[in-house]
């Protein structure tokens, strides 16, 4: 028996509160549902879809309403293309908006702004980033308009990239000896670019370094990947690429450390380096394991100076290993 193309949630909400529907409404448009009938919701037959939709189904249910999940196939002529072109006309409906918003925002990219303006575009355009990538998620048969959307989105990220560049970069490289002594202050829950940069204070600017954690700064901290200060996102520039460039950082192992922690930073493809995958599981695994935020980071620095020094083991055994000349044979 061929299994069944498609899944159907069907679902009834009472009629209080009256939140209940926006909210459904908005969880089916996240994980890409269009609409059979009223209430009855489609996606395609696949595992990752079949757990979206339970998780709605709960959450229904939660909420005092009724939901059942089927198993279908189209019957009747054209029933399955009708599905499919339904799929792509609400794709291509949503990449048509992001693109209106990367054009308004490629216009402010190119005035030559402050920078702080600067700054705003940057996490604008990382926002849009993420737009799309949700919506290329529940792209389930290509609409047409995914592919001039990716396009107009990496011109509007080059152009973030290189202002970001030229902001990050001042006249003069800070020096390491006058940020040794202080306290260090992030936000609660490390992730990827506060481990990764403390990993750095501790490594190239303060061996000494302590470090804290709260919503804003006090007077006589250091702030790094706050909303507030020198060391934090600028431009399409994580708060670890820009600690690098205002201290000159330039050692090989701290720049293939960067482009893994950029690209799980920014959830983006860039550099795609082949360890990322692995460190990404070894932080949602640290997190969950640690409770303190302090010993999460110290783990978390742990876990950056291992695989620094293993990009530096595999650099060191290259060199020492002999070359595979031919000799000639005598004759």
């Amino acid at each position: 028996m061929t299994a069944a193309r498609w899944l159907l949630l069907a679902f009834q909400l009472p009629k209080r509160p009256s939140h209940a529907r926006v909210k459904t409404w908005r969880r089916l448009q996240q994980v890409g549902a269009v609409a059979a009938r009223n209430a009855v919701y489609v996606l395609p037959n696949t595992d990752a879809c079949r757990e979206d939709f339970e998780w709605i189904r709960h959450e229904i249910v939660a909420l005092g309403g009724e939901a059942t999940v089927f198993e279908a196939n189209a019957i009747g002529a054209g029933g399955t293309e009708d599905l499919v072109a339904a799929f792509r006309r609400t794709r291509n409906a949503e990449y048509a908006a992001l693109q209106t918003e990367i054009a308004r925002l490629t216009t402010a990219a190119r005035r030559r702004t402050a920078a702080p303006e600067r700054q705003r575009v940057g996490r604008s355009a990382r926002a849009l980033r993420a737009r799309f990538n949700s919506i290329e998620r529940a792209d389930f048969f290509s609409a047409t308009e995914r592919q001039r959307t990716a396009t107009a989105l990496a011109d509007l990220e080059q152009l973030t990239q290189n202002s970001a560049r030229a902001a990050a970069t001042p006249t003069t490289a800070l020096r390491a000896a006058d940020y040794r002594g202080k306290r260090w202050v992030t936000r609660p829950r490390p992730g990827v670019d506060r481990m990764a940069s403390a990993w750095l204070i501790r490594r190239f600017i303060d061996p000494k370094a302590t470090f804290t954690f709260a919503d804003a700064p006090g007077e006589a901290e250091i702030p790094f990947d706050m909303y507030v200060g020198d060391f934090s996102h600028v431009g399409s520039l994580c708060t670890f690429e820009v600690l690098c460039d205002r201290f000159r950082i330039a050692d090989p192992v701290v720049v293939r450390l960067g482009h893994i922690v950029h690209d799980l930073d920014m959830k983006v493809t860039r550099y795609a380096p082949p360890e990322a995958p692995a460190v990404d599981r070894m932080i949602q695994g640290l997190r969950s394991m640690h409770v303190d935020d302090l010993t999460l980071l110290e783990q978390g620095i742990a876990m950056f100076e291992a695989l620094a020094r293993s990009f530096n083991d595999t650099a060191a055994g290259a060199e020492r290993r002999p070359s595979r000349r031919r000799t000639k044979k005598p004759r």
